[in-house]
């Protein structure tokens, strides 16, 4: 059934104990805001979500992914306690009701977060059952003396939208039951058939939107009604037992009974829940749902989470995360890369804090500021990834954002130049790195030491440093300053090529280098060309060899008698 409905009903749902094992952001803190600001932020976030449900509910359309569009309905709704007079929080399910009731209310499901809220709902109970959580749309079929009479959207769980036309074309909803006189009524799923689709690789791949979007519409064609097919979750007035109710929906010709498992302990139902995620089925599904076999009599279901049902969800693929601080990155090479710091989150087991923009351009086009919403996920299950702005927060924060001009691969090579600080540390550190010299001992955190002492100006100021100086700076001691002193004075009988690599030399392509500086010093951008590089290589070489910065380091090495220079 749609998850954002069903998250609309969180009043009720927060009442329930289960959801006091609460998510990441529910445990956030309450911002340090104004009652104006906090104002403004509400009724931003209270819009944004309205906006969602429009386009959901009226034209069939998902602007958001569900697992973010539940983050920020939560969000909201933390928010809304943290400022009640500033509370926002708009009804999603107004824009779902639709004219036509439902013969049996559509109950919704409320959440587990995690393994301990799964067992303490189970505990001490017994005739428990799961199911694929089918991640479709939720519909009502009626049938009337065994003809299909209706087909209701979910709406808010008590009226929908009357979907009977197109559901008269999906090929998958019977136009007549073997049931006998009188009404019976089915609950399930419309999901976009998927062949051997696998949740953990493939995640929704928007399925649910197609057959909502589809539905939307006034008409169906032949081939989009058999793309759709049809699960039975439940039938309200079906057998009281529920290997009976299976029995009886296999015989109307349903395959949902081949999908309910009775389990009895909870690792019965984690397996089942680790099985349908890893496992090839025909349609994407979003978690696993736990249900007891006996339920109350149909006339008393209500369009609230029952007690005797309750979804156990897969984790998410997204997390919405609020940006914290904006970094400006600026590499060796004068390549600028933003950074987000974040409201940590965890995803797929792991704590995110940070995730790069990718560069200045991006960054500027989506206009991230801190206080933004930002959707992230895992890219190969480790490396995080920003998707986009899930909605920017009112107040606009002034950025210092370095100038890309300033910054280029013969910048900084000084640390007093303004603004050349990062780049120049940057540069320290491909120096000593495997890739450079290769200093055993030298990483990020010793250079920003002898930065932050006000003991490097130049790139190469280290080399004159004795032990004693480096037994003065803040954390060091006698061991370390040894340790870190024979290391820099290592770096003397370096090779040649090392050397130039570690100051930055440019890819010199098929380009055999000289033994020494002076040959290559002297090569024109013919002679890089004639020698193996290509046009832009030997262009960048000749500059590079050209710069005084660089000539100065290359007259720095030779007095202190680096072989080559």
């Amino acid at each position: 059934m749609p998850r954002r409905l069903l998250r609309a009903l969180h009043g009720a749902a927060l009442a329930l104990p289960l959801l006091l094992h609460c998510t990441a952001c529910l445990a956030d803190a309450c911002p340090d805001w104004s009652p104006e600001r906090a104002e403004r932020e509400l009724h931003t976030l209270a819009t944004q979500i309205t906006r969602w449900d429009s386009a959901y509910h009226r034209d069939g359309q998902s602007l958001v992914d569900d697992a973010l569009y539940d983050q920020a309905r939560a969000r909201l709704a933390a928010w809304s306690r943290c400022f009640p007079t500033a509370a926002r929080v708009p009804d999603a399910l107004a824009a779902a009701a639709g004219p036509v009731e439902h013969p049996v209310a559509h109950t919704g499901l409320a959440k587990l977060d995690d393994v301990a809220a799964m067992e303490a709902w189970i505990a001490g109970q017994g005739d428990l059952w799961v199911q694929p959580k089918v991640d479709g749309v939720a519909v009502s079929l009626v049938y009337q003396d065994g003809v299909l009479a209706q087909a209701i959207s979910r709406g808010d769980g008590r009226h929908g939208q009357d979907w009977t036309a197109n559901a008269r074309r999906i090929a998958a909803i019977p136009a007549t039951l073997a049931s006998g006189p009188g009404r019976q009524v089915l609950q399930g799923e419309l999901y976009w058939r998927l062949h051997g689709h696998v949740q953990a690789e493939a995640g929704g791949v928007g399925a649910r939107g197609k057959v909502a979007g589809l539905l939307a519409r006034q008409t169906l064609s032949a081939e989009e009604g058999r793309r759709i097919g049809l699960f039975v979750w439940d039938w309200p007035d079906g057998p009281a037992e529920m290997a009976e109710r299976l029995g009886g929906l296999r015989r109307l010709g349903f395959d949902s009974p081949e999908f309910t498992h009775a389990v009895a302990h909870a690792d019965d139902i984690a397996r089942w829940r680790e099985h349908w995620y890893r496992q090839p089925l025909p349609f994407a599904s979003d978690g696993l749902v736990i249900r007891h076999g006996q339920r109350p009599p149909a006339e008393r279901w209500q369009a609230v989470p029952p007690h005797w049902a309750v979804a156990w969800k897969y984790p998410a693929e997204q997390a919405l995360a609020a940006v914290r601080a904006v970094e400006f990155r600026i590499g060796r090479r004068g390549r600028i890369t933003p950074l987000l710091h974040l409201e940590p989150q965890r995803l797929e087991g792991r704590r995110i804090a940070r995730v790069s923009v990718g560069s200045l351009a991006r960054w500027r086009a989506l206009d991230i500021r801190p206080g933004d919403q930002v959707a992230v996920r895992l890219a190969g299950l480790t490396i995080p990834r920003l998707d986009g702005v899930v909605w920017q927060t009112d107040e606009r924060a002034a950025l210092a954002v370095p100038d890309p001009a300033r910054h280029h691969p013969l910048s900084c090579w000084q640390a007093q130049e303004a603004g050349c600080a990062g780049q120049f540390h940057a540069r320290l550190v491909w120096l000593s790195g495997r890739q450079g010299l290769a200093l055993d001992g030298i990483g990020p955190g010793t250079w920003q030491t002898l930065q932050d002492s006000g003991q490097l100006r130049g790139l190469l100021d280290w080399l004159s440093l004795d032990e004693a100086q480096l037994g003065a700076l803040p954390g060091f001691g006698a061991q370390r300053a040894a340790t870190v002193w024979r290391s820099l004075q290592a770096a003397r009988q370096r090779p040649f090529e090392r050397w130039l690599r570690a100051l930055g030399l440019p890819s010199s392509g098929n380009a055999r280098l000289a033994v020494d500086w002076q040959s290559l010093a002297m090569r024109s951008e013919a002679d890089w060309q004639a020698a193996g590089a290509s046009v832009r290589q030997a262009r960048q070489l000749q500059a590079f060899f050209a710069h005084p910065e660089v000539g100065a380091l290359r007259r720095q090495l030779q007095s202190t008698g680096v072989a080559g220079f």
